[in-house]
């Protein structure tokens, strides 16, 4: 079985039971640490459930281009789609089910790439995707779980990328954005009950 089918079917069973009201917090933290304005293109990297995604298309102004929500796992997707139903616009929302690297976008397409709970999944393939897909100046948002709080079952520390170091310290995270080629990047830990996050932003010198 494939990495791409490992990851889609764990997740897809994880759907159902999926901690909404954690992912739904580190989404408005991510959120507001990077700030994404009104008429920003924005994608939400492997979305899962999509509460970054559906987050933002709350409070964007009927005229904002869809916030991109792309994930492998369908039942994901599923997940996401039936709770953005209540949106006031559905168009504000494109639900793709497709690889999260690379992004099924053109080259400096987006202002604005978010990933929260997943990089340690992708790999540091995907910062360079990220360089890729955004516009100069554009910028990134993700967050990590802190390496000394971080307890995942054995079925998921099988499934994450290696070359993703999580973070002890805020500085550590802010440290290998730059090394991945980001500039400006800047991180805060969150406490959330007995939870460690790190949240980082950071700006793509040249959209490459």
């Amino acid at each position: 079985m494939t990495q791409r089918a490992t990851l889609a079917g764990a997740f897809d069973e994880l759907a159902d039971s999926y901690d909404h009201g954690h992912h739904e917090e580190i989404a408005r933290v991510l959120i507001a640490w990077v700030d994404p304005a009104a008429g920003d293109v924005v994608a939400d990297v492997a979305c899962g459930a999509g509460a970054v995604a559906r987050q933002l298309a709350e409070r964007r102004p009927d005229t904002a281009r869809p916030v991109l929500a792309v994930d492998v796992s369908p039942g994901m997707v599923a997940v996401g789609r039936a709770r953005a139903a209540g949106l006031e616009r559905e168009a504000a929302i494109d639900w793709r089910v497709a690889d999260a690297v690379p992004l099924p976008v053109a080259d400096r397409s987006l202002d604005v790439v978010l990933c929260a709970s997943s990089l340690h999944f992708l790999g540091r393939r995907a910062l360079a995707d990220w360089r890729r897909a955004l516009r100069p100046g554009g910028r990134v948002g993700f967050t990590l779980p802190l390496a000394t709080h971080f307890r995942p079952s054995e079925r998921f520390s099988g499934l994450l990328a290696r070359d993703v170091p999580l973070p002890h310290t805020a500085q550590e995270a802010s440290r290998w954005a730059t090394a991945c080629g980001f500039t400006e990047a800047d991180s805060r830990v969150h406490v959330l009950g007995t939870r460690r996050v790190v949240v980082t932003s950071a700006t793509s010198p040249d959209g490459r």
